[in-house]
Parts: C-alpha cells; structure tokens; sequence
C-alpha cells in the first residue's frame, strides 16, 4: 500500500484518499456499488451495501404508504426499481436480485395487512383472494403480527408473485435479465 500511494503521489501526482484506499480481497471491496466474487472465476455483483441502501430507501417510500392505495404506492416505486436495476444490469448474481424482490413483495404485503386492521376484514379480503374460508379465517384470527404475517404461507398463497406483475410491480430479476438480454 506505501508503495503503490507513494508512485501515485510523487511520479503521477495524484492525490490518494487514505480513509477509501485499502489493499484487500477483490471479494471484500466494492466500487461503484459492485464487488466481485470469491469464485475460481470472478464475477461481478452487487455490493451489500448497495443492497442496504436500496432497502433503506425502499422502507422510507413504504412507510409513507400507509393510508395509500397499494397500486399507487406500486406506481411510486416502479422508478425506483426500475432505475436500480438498469444500474445493476451487469451483476452476473441472481440471488441478491431474487431476495430484494422478495423482500418488496413481503413489505407490501405487509402493508395490505396492516390496512386490513380488523379480523373480519382480513378474512374477507383473503377469501376473495382465493383461499379456502376455513384457512382464511384461522389465518385472519392467528393474532400474530403483521411482519410475520406478510411471510407466512397465506399471505403468499393469497398474494403470489403474479399478482403483483398484473398489478404493475417492477421485478429486479426480471428486469435485469431483460436488460442483459439486449444487444
């Protein structure tokens, strides 16, 4: 590291940032929001760092949608998601790609539950969604909480990912391997 700052310094001239210049594992740096893997063959993908900032962000635009409609609160994050991914396009992972679009899908669940409020109107709505009355009821009336809720087997049952695609929710993963796929 002395010796690689000193010729940047005295022969370029450049000026090195000793708080972000580090001598590490490619697999254990990021640049620009990506990081490579620890494979024989390295490939690149995204930082998690990115990955919690994009979360972080995602849960300031969620909690505002409380007393929204959820297709307006899907309409508010579709250029956020859409703009992340074509950032991301050339990640070479799809497992952090598949888990943020869980995890967007498990929120916004989670944020239909809590509108729902009451037992009876929980119920109702998951009927309507297509579960059996007597699942919907012992779901509706299980008195645990909403995060746990929005992760459990009826909710996704009632809400699968192709609920959310008709309503308009932009997927990473799908997105991503649109973009990749363009010449």
């Amino acid at each position: 590291m002395n010796s690689v700052t000193r010729f940047l310094e005295r022969r370029l001239r450049l000026q090195v940032n000793l708080e972000k210049s580090a001598v590490d594992r490619p697999w254990k740096r990021s640049f620009l929001g990506y990081s490579l893997t620890w494979h024989k063959q390295a490939r690149l993908r995204i930082a998690q760092k990115s990955q919690q900032r994009l979360q972080d962000k995602l849960r300031q635009l969620l909690r505002k949608s409380r007393g929204r409609a959820l297709r307006y609160t899907i309409a508010q994050l579709g250029p956020v998601l859409r703009g992340w991914a074509a950032y991301y396009r050339l990640s070479q992972s799809r497992r952090p790609l598949e888990t943020l679009d869980g995890w967007v899908r498990r929120k916004l669940r989670l944020v239909l539950w809590r509108q729902w409020k009451r037992v009876v109107t929980r119920a109702r709505n998951l009927m309507r969604l297509g579960l059996a009355e007597v699942r919907a009821w012992t779901s509706a009336t299980n008195g645990r909480g909403p995060w746990w809720n929005s992760g459990a087997s009826h909710m996704n049952a009632a809400l699968p990912k192709k609920v959310f695609d008709r309503w308009g929710l932009v997927s990473l993963l799908d997105t991503v391997f649109r973009l990749q796929s363009r010449p």
